[in-house]
């Protein structure tokens, strides 16, 4: 996979899953490529997660490079389908981006700081 490009551990795999769980109930969330996309170009973004199973690996590509840009943290779930579950939603997700952290506002400050540690 090419547009993955660093291996998130499993301790920070847990704390993300329990970050977007909290941010679904308080905050907001945007679901799919599409509205993805537009959160990190109007810089609304807080932090992006993209799923390491999409296929064909084109409809996602283009988000770690528009993260970087913008200097808008990303990471990664093991599947779609995870993704999905923990953003909330009955179906399997390709990307989420947390819009209004809610009152998981300092988790999901220091799954920044963790994120930026792994890149290092």
């Amino acid at each position: 996979m090419t547009y993955v490009k660093f291996q998130v551990p499993e301790r920070v795999l847990e704390f993300q899953r329990g970050v977007l769980e909290k941010v679904r109930k308080t905050g907001k969330t945007k679901i799919g490529v599409n509205e993805v996309t537009k959160a990190i170009e109007r810089g609304t973004a807080k932090i992006v997660f993209i799923a390491e199973n999409i296929k064909p690996e084109e409809v996602v590509m283009h988000i770690p490079l528009l993260c970087e840009e913008k200097g808008i943290p990303y990471s990664y779930f093991k599947t779609k389908e995870e993704l999905g579950k923990s953003a909330g939603v009955n179906v399997s997700a390709s990307s989420v981006a947390i819009v209004d952290s809610g009152e998981a506002k300092k988790d999901v400050e220091d799954l920044r700081k963790s994120l930026e540690e792994i890149k290092k």
